[in-house]
């Protein structure tokens, strides 16, 4: 299962979905206010597996969880901040060219090549 990072559209939930994976937002969990290390705990106790996060510092600050955490991977989507549908559009057509595969306990990029 993956979770949204606050900065990610709460719609790409079920364009997840609909690609067969389940996923949650932190918003919905009631976790948009924790630091980076707090919420990759909580992720990880909730049994998620995977974080999605547009913003580039998460990982300098959620590295020490990481090493804790080893079989947890944030994945850094390094798509253009546009509106919702946008970003909806442009992550589904990535997503055909190559699909987000987590690596457990690292930080991976994703973007359109």
């Amino acid at each position: 299962m993956w979770l949204l990072d606050a900065n990610m559209p709460v719609q790409l939930v079920a364009l997840l979905k609909e690609l067969g994976i389940e996923a949650d937002s932190s918003g919905a969990r009631g976790w948009n206010t924790l630091s980076n290390g707090s919420l990759v705990t909580e992720a990880v106790r909730a049994k998620f597996s995977a974080l999605l996060t547009r913003d580039r510092l998460f990982a300098e600050t959620a590295s020490q969880s990481l090493k804790v955490h080893k079989d947890f991977c944030i994945v850094r989507v390094r798509l253009p901040q546009v509106r919702a549908n946008q970003f909806l559009a442009a992550f589904r057509a990535s997503w055909q060219t190559a699909q987000i595969i987590p690596a457990p306990g690292r930080i991976v990029d994703w973007a359109i090549p």
